[in-house]
């Protein structure tokens, strides 16, 4: 199938766009990606959709003005790739993510919000949606999606590998010499650097890590960060975007200087990531990052000092770090039309491998 991907991730900071030839299984040719940013005043409207969604009704003003123009920039973006396709993968933005935790008796929730009747209309072409809730439906984490993808691309690359992606949160996937998928979030990674340099400097991201690099971490923050409960805790889990917001002002990073609160915030990931190695089965030989986080010195070189083995962006393995998670979406979406399975026991908790995602047509 000729598909593709969209991908608005937790950093808020617009839609990718992927081409890819696939059957689900396999990946034939991958073809244009773009990035379409969010204009200023529609990031900062999702940005506050995230603390408003908790107490959020379906029918909010405020909501169906925001899923209006997120539409229309998805709408744009597959307009832009201009090549033929059969299928859209559309993710849609997460605004509120409660997955079900060990020992609670609360249902799993997940919400990603996004009008794919409207994209599916006014591109002419079918639309699969919804990829996490028959997960979460089923007691898994819901997250993360892409670990099915990672396995396909990496089939050549020498194992165990471990694939970073740092978006606003961070999430890997461990992939075995036989194969053997382990994958989950490890914590807080852009989003929180991005919130800070935003208060701080007005910027919407520490650009180049020039914050992080003037700074120093600040230890006396870090050292109830380290002991929070997630870091130890065993995979399956996942996050929502703003878990760690409450821990960051108790631990006092609010009072930190700008440049010092970067610096601490990029070493906290650096943390979490490498605490998130210890529940692997064995070490990886080498880590590949993908995600914005990638472009940021100062979190890679906190990284670097973190793990052991050598960390290294994607493109070494000629991906596209940028347009990766929308590429795999474009197969998530070939498999969700297949019926095969997108998440598994090892990478969300699911009881057995699961199928997942809705799909919709132009004229329905």
């Amino acid at each position: 199938m000729r598909t593709i991907g969209l991908m608005s991730g937790t950093s808020l900071d617009g839609v990718d766009a992927a081409w890819v030839e696939t059957d689900g299984e396999a990946i034939g040719r991958l073809g244009p990606v773009l990035t379409l940013p969010y204009a200023p005043a529609l990031r900062r409207d999702l940005r506050e959709l995230l603390d408003r969604a908790p107490e959020l009704a379906g029918d909010d003003p405020f909501l169906a003005s925001c899923v209006a123009r997120l539409t229309e920039r998805h709408i744009e973006a597959v307009r832009a790739i201009g090549w033929p396709a059969d299928l859209i993968g559309f993710h849609g933005q997460t605004i509120l993510h409660r997955p079900s935790r060990p020992g609670s008796n609360m249902p799993g929730f997940t919400w990603q919000v996004g009008d794919a009747q409207r994209l599916a209309r006014e591109t002419g072409i079918t639309v699969a949606h919804d990829f996490r809730s028959a997960d979460v439906a089923a007691g898994g984490q819901g997250a993360p999606l892409v670990p099915v993808v990672h396995a396909v691309m990496a089939a050549r690359l020498p194992k165990p590998l471990a694939i970073l992606n740092l978006g606003g949160v961070g999430n890997v996937t461990w992939i075995g010499e036989d194969g053997t998928l382990v994958a989950f979030d490890t914590g807080p990674a852009n989003g929180p650097l991005d919130d800070w340099a935003r208060r701080s400097t007005g910027e919407p991201y520490d650009r180049d890590g020039r914050l992080a690099l003037a700074g120093q971490a600040d230890g006396g923050v870090l050292a109830p960060l380290m002991a929070h409960p997630w870091l130890a805790a065993p995979p399956p889990k996942s996050l929502d975007r703003l878990d760690f917001d409450r821990a960051l002002k108790e631990a006092g990073a609010g009072a930190l200087s700008p440049q010092d609160g970067a610096a601490t915030l990029v070493a906290f990931c650096a943390i979490c990531v490498a605490a998130a190695a210890r529940h692997f089965p064995a070490p990886p030989v080498q880590w590949l990052v993908a995600g914005g986080g990638r472009r940021n010195p100062a979190m890679i070189r906190a990284l670097g000092a973190a793990l052991a083995e050598p960390v290294r962006a994607v493109e070494v393995a000629g991906w596209n770090g940028d347009a990766l998670e929308a590429q795999a979406f474009g197969v998530l979406a070939a498999r969700v039309w297949r019926g095969l399975p997108l998440t598994f026991p090892g990478t969300t908790g699911v009881p057995a491998p699961w199928p997942g995602g809705r799909l919709v047509g132009p004229l329905l």
